[in-house]
């Protein structure tokens, strides 16, 4: 029996096992379709600069490289993207309905010259060209009893292992189905299968599922499920597992404590673990990797320091389908540092000007440095032989970010955000030597029918 079957008998049992108190009914509480329904429009603008050296990326694959031995190149583009949601109430009754609905829409303010396409913030024709606008809506159906969700349709999920990313200028989303129960206070479980993928910068919403490192054939479906245990809010942890049909089963455990030392200072510790093995027709070839994280966070008053160890154990790079689905605390802004065999750590500073007069602006830095990357044993007739791994890869990142959200007012949510990042390595290592700047600018708006 499947790990993926048999979690799929032990939730229902877990959640008629007395581990905590029934939670209050929200189906018993609904007020109408109407009544409890809510809009949003999220409007943003990003600048997006990325300056190559030793090559360029080539395609939609998050990580498909050029030769190192390529020359240098510029990805610029800059949109707007604007974003309307819908997310209706349930009618009354001991079951309800309700429908969830999106728009979206992306315009091309600057780009061109063969600077688009490679940043994938905007859209672009079969010929590689930006689009001057792109946009997509879809619409989700949904059921209630008590504080079970059943949605079917075009939706954005979020778990370790299968993600919705909204990291450029539109958000990703998935076809399929998903279902979400709250029936006991401290546990909350889930699960899903989806058949059809919207990629961040895409038109359509019958893409097929994102890969975000394999160049193998990809497999049709995906199935998770999923449990999310919370006693007190300084406990927490998750256990996932699922299945990409034909290609690998994943199984993820997660956990994070905190602990107040006093009322100006706390400590905290963030473990994430995934293990992955091919299955099926192994579409992506032979794996087995095991990759874990952990980092500890130390804050008083406006300061906070982390630091972070990561390792993977396998002659494949971790990979995951979708591009929000990892977990893992050195996966920052230009990589993952998730190829074979590689160990990476990292330090981070975060200071909060709210405590010198300036709240809603944060400053951030972080360092990041891989090593030990062994790729020479990885499978030849696999989908991660073409990034060309050696041995002895190493590589570093720095990214520092200033972000500023507006308190009050008429402008009250208004989030500014500049970022600059910077990658270099060696070429035992397949990522390529850049430099990002990125500014964004976001303004919500919502409120209810």
């Amino acid at each position: 029996m499947s790990a993926l079957k048999r979690t799929a008998l032990v939730l229902p049992l877990l959640a008629a096992t007395p581990v905590g108190m029934a939670a209050e009914s929200a189906q018993a509480s609904a007020s109408g379709f109407v009544e409890d329904s809510r809009w949003s429009v999220l409007n943003r603008s990003v600048y997006d600069r990325r300056d190559y050296y030793h090559g360029s990326l080539n395609g939609s694959a998050r990580n498909a490289y050029k030769p190192r031995s390529a020359r240098s190149d510029l990805a610029e583009e800059w949109g707007y993207g604007l974003m309307g949601t819908f997310t209706s109430g349930f009618t009354q009754g001991t079951v309800g309905f309700g429908v969830d609905a999106h728009g979206y829409l992306g315009v091309k303010l600057d780009s061109g010259g063969g600077r688009a396409g490679k940043a994938r913030l905007l859209s672009v024709d079969n010929d590689g060209h930006p689009q001057r606008d792109y946009g997509r809506a879809g619409a989700a159906v949904k059921m209630r009893v008590s504080n079970t969700v059943l949605t079917y349709g075009e939706q954005r999920v979020k778990t370790p292992v299968f993600s919705a990313s909204d990291s450029r200028l539109l958000p990703e989303t998935f076809t399929g189905w998903w279902l979400s129960s709250a029936e006991i206070d401290t546990l909350k479980l889930v699960g899903g299968h989806f058949t059809a993928n919207a990629d961040r910068n895409a038109s359509s919403h019958h893409g097929d599922l994102v890969v975000n490192y394999s160049n193998a054939q990809r497999g049709d479906s995906f199935d998770v499920a999923g449990a999310i245990w919370n006693p007190n809010a300084a406990v927490s942890a998750s256990l996932y597992t699922s299945r990409y049909q034909d290609t690998w089963n994943q199984h993820y455990l997660g956990s994070t404590l905190s602990h107040a030392l006093d009322e100006n200072s706390s400590i905290s510790l963030d473990l994430n673990l995934y293990h992955t093995r091919d299955t099926g027709k192994a579409l992506s070839g032979r794996i087995d990797n095991t990759t874990w994280s952990l980092i500890s966070r130390y804050r008083h008053s406006a300061h906070t320091f982390s630091v972070g160890w990561q390792q993977v154990h396998g002659d494949t790079p971790f990979d995951y389908v979708s591009r929000g689905a990892v977990y893992l605390t050195n996966a920052v802004q230009l990589s993952d540092f998730n190829a074979p065999n590689e160990k990476s750590w990292q330090a981070r500073y975060d200071l909060d000007l709210a405590s010198v007069g300036v709240p809603g602006l944060l400053l951030s830095a972080l360092y990041v440095r891989g090593f030990d990357i062994d790729g020479r044993h990885v499978d030849r007739d696999g989908g991660y032989a073409y990034l060309g791994y050696g041995n002895g890869g190493k590589h570093w990142e720095r990214d520092l970010e200033a972000r500023y959200v507006v308190q009050q007012g008429k402008a009250k949510g208004m989030t500014f955000s500049v970022r600059h990042d910077v990658h270099r390595g060696n070429t035992a290592q397949a990522e390529l030597d850049s430099n990002q700047l990125r500014l964004a600018v976001e303004y919500p708006l919502g409120g209810g029918l």
